[in-house]
Formats: structure tokens, C-alpha cells, sequence
């Protein structure tokens, strides 16, 4: 159900037991065959619930984050009205919340059955199903909704994001691309299409596509800023002074506003008035964090947790648990710190398949505090200590089972290459034992700075404060340090700058790590045609540059945050 930013719905009025009458006047429509007025009818049945004073407590309580009370409120309302479909569309949005994405299913499901032209429903239904990897599914539940409604921009939009999301690049192409032939005024479709082309290596064609969207609404940031993001979508001075006018403009949204400072950051970086485009990135950053603020005590604190869980003896007491295949190879570090170029290098190997970014870790961290979500106390690192030997290695089959479906090839080894895995490398050496490990390293102050002038699509919230992103570096070095000390060569270090200066020796290093043999393809790895969903998907295609190595040092005088919070970490 769509809420206003309070809470409620938008213009609802109610009246008690108007919805009970709706939803047995929407059952006699369809009794009799009247199936679209009855799905109009069960339309107004859920409006009139979710406007009723206790859903309407309900969800304020849902929107204050407060779970617990919200899911006694509906538990009490479906003890009496079993069938409100309102209500328990509110209770699947309770256990999706909370990383119970099956119960969050079954409900929906039943959602579905009771009002089957809710579409919003439908829709949910299919992120739940998403939710547990069974991507295939849920894209089917969505090609059902744009069967009854084409026009379903959400359904459109989260379609072509799950066909991306499971590397179904080619249908998420034609998909877009049909899109922005029957919608060609629609701007946001043309983001959507550019952002898919670019992906799989059409570079010139996806900044058109942004260029197009600009075009038909020039106050939309995202497409600005989407082309300063690209290598081959250079902004010049006419585009400078038309983002800077819009910035005067007082309609502008904040999200526009921040992708526009973004934006002209980068092309006054690429114009060498680097004061400027510092303020433009700082002020990008500000608006960034208003809407997704960070506490970095929360990584600190985490990382305290995990040093006192995973030491030297909580391993060897648990030696010979977990999943014992050895296919994973998973890439951690700090986002920005070359972790694409190395899953570039390796993916370009005969034996070894690169998947991109998964979230399925984070997904079974996430899913291990849900099952004890009524237990305040639960949380990551301390879950994994409850764990026995048949949950470990059922947990480590889980993984397994769910990346299964974003391999496209047969080769034997595959990459997972999301750096934040760095916070979950005991969880890792617990469930896979055989799985290797690569921390992509970059310079302390190189790798923050890069992180503050990207604007990430999602996540990331550490990276908008020079401060804050000081502060996790310095987390992430400590925590990696201890698991060197506990698991001595568990974990591989690839210097980012090391592989830019002598890329065959780091190679040869990753290789002998992984067992593997030498293959001179892998420092022709720009020739590789592999989508590539990141922010560094055309440097990746490009031959190795140093351009960036020292960019960081153009904005020096403006770091001062970000050296003290890096501390002796920012010594060159």
C-alpha cells in the first residue's frame, strides 16, 4: 500500500465496516463473472481497511520501525476478519522486513487468492520469491501483472532489474528496449535502457540513451549525473551551465539536486578546477546522507563483536565444519578499490566465471538474525556462535544453492565480488572452508576519496562523510588484520596500486593462490565481453591506466577530515 510520508494513505476516508461490506460485495461480483468490477471493488475493500483507525495505528508503527507492536496490532485484527486483505498485506510487509521472506510469500500468496486485481500484491509476491533466489519465478509472477496491465511502470522497473540481477542481460535489453519504442517520451524508461546498455559494453549507445533522457526532462539528475559517470560521456560547458542553472531552480527535487551536484563535480574534475568540483561533490555528499544517514559506531562496534567471536579458538573448535567445495572465490575490500578490475583478470581464465556482485551472504546474515528477530539481542557476529555443526554446513549448502543461478557457464570456479563481504569473512571460513579469498587493498586516501565523489545507486551510506568514510577503512583494515592473525593465508592481499604498476606479478600471485595456471588471456582482460553491472564496468574494458592512482592529491587541501579520521592509515 502506497502511504503518505506520516503514514497514511493517500486520500482515504473511512467509516467502520465499510470494507467488511465492500469485500462481500467484490466476492458476489466474482461469484456472478463480473471480474473486473470485482477487482475494483476489492481495490476500494483494501483502501477502506488501510484507512481504518487501528490499521491506521498499525502502520504508523510499521513506518517507525517498530515491528513487533505493528504485527500485534494486525494479528489482532485478522483473529477477527480473517479475509482483510489489507491487513495481511501489512503482516507480509512485517516478515519481509525482517528477512522472513517465506512467510512473506505464503501470506501474499493468500493476498492474492483473496483479491486477485490487487497488482500491488502481485508485485510484492514476485520480491519475495526474488528474495529467495528463485529469480525465474518471480519474473514470471511480474509478466502476469503486465499481462492484465502493460502500462505497470513498478512492474516494468522490477522486472527489467531482476533480469539484470540474475544476468539475464539479453532479455533485460529487449525489455527495455521495447519500453522506450512504445514510451519514447518516457525518460525514465530511457535511463533504464541506457543503464542495461552500458552494462553489457554499449557505451556510445547508453549515453545516447542518457543524452535522450536529458533531453525530454531536463531537470532529471539521474540522467546528468549517469553521464558524467560514463568514461565516454564527457559534459562540456554548455551542459555545466545548464545543471548549474537548474540548481536555481526551486522546483527541483533533492534527489535531482544531489545527482546534479554529483554531476558537476565530476565535470569540473575533468575540467581541473578542482575547488569547484570539491564543492559540488561535498554539497552532493550532504544531501546524500540527510536521506540515508550513517552511524559509523554500528561498523565499529561489529567489528569489536567479531574480534572477540572468530579467534584462533572458535575456528579450531570447529574445525572440519561446513559446505567443502572449494568453487567460490570471493573478492572483498572497500568498494572503489579495484575489485571489478580483478574479477575482470580472473574471470577472463579459462576455469573461473565471474558473477558480479552477489548479495547472497549478507542475504544469510540477514536471514539468521530474522529467525531470532523477536530476540533483541540478536545480531551478526554473535548468531554465527549459536550455530552447530549441521547449521553450518547447512548454511554454507544455502549459498551454494542460492548463486547457483547466476552461473551461466560450467567452468568450476566462480567469483563473488562484493567488497562489503569483508564484514562476513568469519561467516565465510566457517560455511566454506575451502573457499578462497582475495581483499582487494587500495591507498588508504585514494580509496576513501574515490568513495566520496561516487554516488552509489544504492547502500554505501559510509562513503557521503569524509569522517565516515575515514572511519570504515580504518574498521575494515583492523578486522582484515585480525583474520591474518587467526587464519594466516586464509586470505589473499591484491594492492590495487601493485597491479597497476606490474600487472603480470599480480596474476601470477592471484593464480598461485587459487591453484590455478598461468594464462596469458587474463592480461588481456579488456577484450573480455562479460556484462558488468559496477561503476568501473568500462574502465575494466580499457587497458590499465594510472590515470586515477594519484587524483586524490588534486583535492588535498580539502582532506583534512578524512586524514584525521584515517590517521597514521593516510600516510602515503
Amino acid at each position: 500500500m502506497t502511504l503518505n510520508s506520516d503514514g497514511r494513505r493517500a486520500g482515504l476516508s473511512s467509516s467502520s465496516g465499510e470494507s467488511d461490506r465492500l469485500r462481500r460485495l467484490a466476492a458476489a461480483l466474482r461469484r456472478t463473472g463480473q471480474i473486473e468490477e470485482a477487482d475494483r471493488t476489492d481495490i476500494a475493500a483494501i483502501e477502506a481497511s488501510a484507512a481504518e483507525p487501528d490499521m491506521q495505528m498499525a502502520i504508523g508503527h510499521l513506518v517507525a520501525g517498530e515491528m513487533s507492536i505493528a504485527e500485534r496490532l494486525v494479528r489482532k485484527r485478522l483473529q477477527q476478519r480473517p479475509e482483510d486483505a489489507a491487513a495481511l498485506c501489512m503482516l507480509s510487509d512485517i516478515a519481509y522486513r525482517v528477512g522472513i521472506y517465506h512467510e512473506a510469500e505464503q501470506i501474499l500468496r493468500r493476498v492474492v487468492d483473496l483479491a486477485p486485481g490487487f497488482l500491488e500484491a502481485q508485485i510484492k509476491l514476485s520480491q519475495a520469491i526474488f528474495q529467495q533466489n528463485r529469480g525465474a519465478e518471480a519474473v514470471e509472477v511480474l509478466d502476469a501483472v503486465l499481462a492484465k496491465e502493460p502500462d505497470n511502470a513498478l512492474a516494468s522497473g522490477s522486472r527489467i532489474r531482476m533480469l539484470g540481477l540474475v544476468g539475464e542481460y539479453g532479455a533485460a535489453e529487449m525489455s527495455c528496449r521495447e519500453l522506450v519504442e512504445r514510451f519514447p517520451e518516457n525518460a525514465v524508461y530511457w535511463v533504464n535502457y541506457a543503464n542495461v546498455l552500458k552494462t553489457v559494453g554499449k557505451s556510445a549507445a547508453a549515453v545516447a540513451g542518457y543524452r535522450r533522457a536529458a533531453e525530454l526532462d531536463p531537470t532529471m539528475g539521474l540522467a546528468w549525473w549517469s553521464i558524467s559517470n560514463m568514461k565516454s560521456g564527457h559534459l562540456d560547458r554548455a551542459d555545466i551551465a545548464t545543471m548549474t542553472e537548474l540548481l536555481d531552480e526551486p522546483s527541483i527535487s533533492d534527489t535531482s539536486r544531489l545527482h546534479l551536484h554529483f554531476a558537476l563535480g565530476k565535470a569540473l574534475e575533468d575540467a581541473a578546477d578542482y575547488e569547484g568540483s570539491f564543492k559540488h561533490y561535498a554539497e552532493a555528499n550532504r544531501l546524500r546522507l540527510i536521506s540515508i544517514p550513517h552511524d559509523r559506531s554500528e561498523v565499529t562496534n561489529q567489528v569489536d563483536e567479531a574480534l572477540q567471536v572468530f579467534t584462533r579458538d572458535f575456528f579450531a573448535a570447529r574445525d572440519g565444519w561446513g559446505t567443502r567445495t572449494p568453487d567460490p572465490i570471493f573478492i572483498i575490500g572497500m568498494p572503489r578499490a579495484g575489485s571489478t578490475l580483478l574479477e575482470q583478470i580472473l574471470a577472463t581464465h579459462p576455469s573461473i566465471e565471474g558473477t558480479s556482485e552477489l548479495s547472497d551472504i549478507p542475504l544469510l546474515v540477514h536471514q539468521l538474525v530474522a529467525e531470532r528477530w523477536t530476540d533483541s539481542r540478536a545480531s551478526y557476529p554473535h548468531v554465527v556462535e549459536e550455530l552447530d555443526a549441521d547449521q553450518v554446513t547447512k548454511t554454507g549448502d544455502a549459498y551454494i544453492r542460492s548463486s547457483r543461478p547466476h552461473r551461466k557457464s560450467s567452468k568450476p570456479y566462480f567469483v563473488d565480488k562484493l567488497p562489503n563481504n569483508w564484514l562476513y569473512v568469519g561467516l565465510i571460513s566457517l560455511i566454506l572452508p575451502n573457499a578462497k579469498i582475495i581483499d582487494a587493498r587500495r591507498s588508504a586516501m585514494a580509496c576513501c576519496f574515490s568513495n566520496f565523489k561516487q554516488h552509489f545507486a544504492r547502500g554505501q551510506p559510509f562513503a557521503y562523510s569524509l569522517a565516515d568514510v575515514g572511519t570504515y577503512y580504518r574498521d575494515y583494515v583492523r578486522l582484515m588484520t585480525h583474520f591474518d592473525e587467526v587464519l594466516p593465508g586464509r586470505v589473499l592481499r591484491v594492492d590495487h596500486e601493485r597491479v597497476v604498476a606490474n600487472p603480470e606479478s599480480e596474476v601470477h600471485r592471484m593464480l598461485d593462490y587459487l591453484g590455478l595456471p598461468f594464462d596469458p588471456a587474463c592480461l588481456q582482460f579488456h577484450r573480455n565481453k562479460r556484462p558488468v553491472r559496477t561503476a568501473s564496468s568500462e574502465q575494466v574494458r580499457r587497458p590499465i591506466s594510472r590515470n586515477a592512482v594519484d587524483l586524490w592529491r588534486n583535492y588535498e587541501p580539502w582532506l583534512g577530515a578524512l586524514k584525521e579520521a584515517l590517521g597514521p592509515l593516510a600516510d602515503p
